[in-house]
């Protein structure tokens, strides 16, 4: 945060040539400084199209209009239960904090999803669909703000999202890129399925379609133009072209990566405890990554609006379910077992829940449930966090939260933080004006616990 100190040096500094660009620069720094990492890396297991918190974490048995078709299980908790769709978590209850307690205001799948992406509110560009797809006006994903911030020396990203980019026809999710900070800080993005027969790291690509397929023929055709680009390249634009192209180049040849990439290396002894499903085989490519100590690892859990059960919500979560009931539980454990969850935070949610009704959409005669962020769970896992404990509560339907809520942007800042990273650090904006990362409040109870 900017104070007067800051304020004054940023007037009278720039005599100098220091100016607000070299204020927010040494801030930064000194904001590394302060706040050592509790965490390598952070497994964002994102289900888009929102999750329902009541047929996974949060069950209500007794409720007879919100409880639906499965059952509730007792947990490695006293009188905590689970669905019984997730029956392996809930024997490992004892090593996960679950938050019953999220909440925030936004129904919408593409601004939730860059809220719970990011970390932010996406800023309003209009209503439509479309003003909320994927814009360089967004805000960084957490792999951009850690890019940014604590940068690697090895050319790797600081973020790789498996097993896909989510997109639905011209709609491109946002909050996957790192928006107003440039293609210079953008994430690697898989989009390949683990789990096919004739599964192959052959493609790389960022989401502005550089592949690596593609990449020695933009060697190539740059290569050309380089000697009439000279004068180009001089300035600060064209330097700055530049050295995205190379962490482009850097990042989608590595062989490291493409290595970590290759789930065939992987017994089948290992893939099967995952289960063969892509949510499970996707959950194995993430570890993969953890031992890399990619900071920031987004497996999303299946394509976009995949969890989004309108229609058939029970019939499609009786297999949705089970699978990533699998492929979570052996995260957990594989993570543990190798010593590393104590330097990964798993974090798993969606972009908001499920309504605590149930309903058929117009024309539609198999019910389901609808958007609902008004209150909504999410689990963590390692990375110093206090295990075996239910944090906040919501009411008798699973309709709203009755404790303290929890926002996306706490959440943001408990990502940010547990890499060492101050939330609170200003950066600037695309037209050059200071703005927090982030500004949310850690969820300390993560560690402390809840009393």
């Amino acid at each position: 945060m900017l104070n007067r100190r800051d304020i004054l040096q940023i007037g009278g500094s720039s005599f100098f040539g220091l100016g607000l660009s070299g204020v927010l620069g040494r801030q930064q720094a000194a904001a590394a400084l302060h706040h050592p990492p509790r965490v390598k890396s952070v497994v964002l297991v994102f289900l888009p199209g929102g999750g329902s918190q009541i047929d996974m974490w949060d069950p209500k048995p007794e409720a007879s209009e919100a409880k639906g078709e499965f059952g509730a299980i007792s947990t490695k908790l006293a009188g905590i239960q689970f669905s019984d769709k997730m029956a392996k978590m809930a024997e490992r209850a004892d090593m996960v904090s679950v938050v019953r307690s999220m909440h925030h205001g936004d129904n919408r799948h593409l601004s939730g999803s860059h809220n719970a992406l990011t970390g932010y509110v996406q800023p309003f560009t209009g209503n439509s669909n479309q003003d909320k797809s994927l814009k360089r006006s967004d805000w960084p994903c957490y792999g951009g703000g850690v890019s940014l911030l604590r940068p690697r020396a090895d050319g790797l990203p600081s973020q790789v999202t498996v097993p896909n980019p989510l997109i639905e026809g011209v709609l491109v999710w946002p909050g996957q890129h790192s928006g107003f900070l440039g293609p210079k800080h953008d994430p690697f993005v898989l989009n390949s399925d683990p789990n096919t027969k004739d599964y192959k790291v052959n493609d790389l690509s960022l989401l502005d379609g550089l592949s690596f397929s593609r990449l020695d023929d933009r060697r190539k055709l740059l290569r050309t133009i380089d000697e009439r680009q000279q004068g180009i390249e001089q300035s600060p634009q064209g330097i700055k072209y530049t050295s995205e192209q190379q962490a482009a180049f850097s990042m989608l040849s590595s062989r490291q990566l493409k290595g970590a990439l290759d789930i065939n290396a992987e017994s089948d002894k290992v893939r099967d405890r995952y289960g063969r499903h892509k949510y499970g085989q996707t959950l194995l490519l993430a570890r993969r990554l953890v031992e890399m100590e990619i900071p920031v690892i987004q497996a999303s859990m299946g394509h976009v609006q995949m969890w989004d059960t309108h229609v058939n919500h029970f019939p499609r979560l009786r297999t949705m379910l089970p699978a990533l009931d699998n492929g979570l539980s052996a995260l957990l454990d594989d993570l543990k077992d190798r010593g590393l969850l104590d330097t990964t935070l798993v974090v798993c949610v969606g972009e908001f829940g499920r309504t605590p009704t149930i309903s058929p959409l117009p024309n539609q005669k198999v019910p389901g449930r609808h958007h609902w962020a008004a209150v909504y769970s999410a689990l963590f896992a390692g990375g110093g966090t206090r295990p075996g404990q239910i944090i906040g509560a919501s009411d008798n339907i699973g309709g709203q939260p009755i404790t303290t809520p929890y926002h996306p942007n706490d959440m943001g800042a408990t990502i940010y933080d547990s890499l060492g990273i101050n939330p609170a650090t200003m950066i600037k904006d695309r037209l050059g004006r200071p703005v927090h990362l982030n500004t949310g409040s850690v969820m300390d109870v993560l560690y402390n616990g809840a009393g």
